[in-house]
């Protein structure tokens, strides 16, 4: 199409050459040139000076584990109920006894302390009997697993390097906005130190993954292997750790979800210190609300969380929350929905005393509780009738 415009252009100018007798017009007001197109912060003309800079503190990690046999005919490796191929290992193998497979797994990490301690995914990590750590100047150090999370897919990790290793830190994932740069750099399909660039795609993606999904979705390449890997803003932060894809093929497609950097650090700061995630509980069972149950129910609209049960001697039942309250607020900040008081509940500090602000019976209230920690018992008795709430 350009070459034709062009060829257009051209030819109505030599057809015009023959006009030369009439009175030339009056040349046109010349026209400031236009001003250059400068990319606003954190849109390079190329990455590689920030990629050079990262390389160094994203690790390749391997992880061996033992399969048992599984019951069923010796001397058969796993195959699915009658396959074809039944037979044919049957006769290939014999019927001796079965030996346990030794399986390794590949993954992607990243340093955020020179002393050694990697982030990565605990589904990389689970199970393994054995894991060890490829550096980007390709020294391999054994690995100890230091803590992991299953809820929110995180694990920390800890090698012994013989001199500080270059490290990272978190960046603020609050900070980020739909459509900034962002790189991604891990190991897909085992080949290491790979950078791929794209953009923020969405934020706040629950994929079903987890109580706790507050995604960040790219569409910066990212395939297996990549799990673990660190998502870095332009500024060279961690905005988020890879985790899952979307892929019908198993490939990349352009739809890849991140743990965002705000969750990952408070997990793994619990990792590092603890050994494992602790979360606040308040004894509640809570409900998603539509707009039907809110017309049904009288309430104001359906942002909030419904409380559907309370737990005996519980922290909210303490506090004077009741069955059928709609939270409105928790500990100052405003509540969307379900998932985001239960990611609130979480993320508080233990014995921390909130203010929870509900609706009931067609008026506010707030009451006053103290957070405990999850799947800790309360001490002492329940209290025989809660106190009264205080109007807001």
């Amino acid at each position: 199409m350009r070459l034709s415009w062009l060829s257009g252009l051209t030819l109505s100018l030599l057809l015009a050459a023959p006009a030369a007798a009439a009175p030339p017009p009056k040349p046109a007001p010349a026209k400031p040139a236009p001003a250059p197109i400068v990319p606003r912060p954190g849109a390079p003309a190329s990455f590689a000076e920030l990629a050079a800079r990262l390389l160094p503190t994203v690790v390749n990690i391997a992880t061996t584990q033992t399969l048992k046999p599984a019951a069923g005919t010796p001397g058969l490796p796993n195959i699915p109920p009658g396959s074809p191929l039944a037979d044919l290992f049957k006769d290939f193998l014999g019927s001796g006894p079965r030996l346990p497979q030794h399986v390794t797994s590949l993954g992607s990490g990243f340093i955020i302390d020179p002393s050694g301690y990697i982030v990565t995914n605990n589904h990389v990590i689970e199970d393994a009997e054995r894991i060890s750590v490829t550096l980007n100047d390709g020294r391999t150090l054994p690995a100890q697993l230091i803590g992991r999370d299953e809820k929110t897919d995180l694990a920390l990790l800890k090698v012994s390097p013989s001199k500080p290793l270059p490290a990272v830190r978190f960046g603020d994932s609050d900070q980020a906005h739909i459509g900034d740069w962002v790189i991604a750099i891990g190991n897909p399909f085992g080949l290491g130190s790979t950078v791929t660039q794209g953009i923020i795609s969405a934020r706040n993606r629950n994929i079903e993954a987890g109580p706790y999904d507050d995604f960040i979705q790219t569409d910066a390449s990212i395939n297996r292997g990549n799990s673990g890997g660190p998502l870095f803003d332009m500024a060279g932060n961690v905005m988020g750790v890879n985790s899952a894809i979307y892929s019908p093929s198993g490939g990349s497609v352009g739809i890849a979800f991140s743990i965002p950097a705000n969750l990952a650090r408070e997990v793994i700061g619990q990792l590092r210190q603890f050994g494992q995630a602790r979360r606040g509980w308040i004894g509640v069972r809570i409900q998603q609300v539509n707009e039907d149950v809110a017309e049904g129910l009288g309430l104001p609209n359906t942002n909030g969380a419904l409380i559907a049960n309370v737990s005996p001697g519980g922290p909210a039942q303490r506090g004077g929350i009741q069955d059928g309250d709609f939270v409105l607020a928790f500990d100052g900040k405003p509540v969307a929905d379900s998932r985001a008081l239960s990611r609130a509940v979480a993320d508080t500090p233990i014995n921390k005393t909130v203010n929870v602000d509900l609706y009931r019976g067609g008026k506010k209230l707030t009451v006053r509780m103290t957070v405990m920690r999850l799947n800790e018992k309360p001490s002492g008795p329940p209290p025989k009738a809660p106190p009264p709430p205080k109007p807001s």
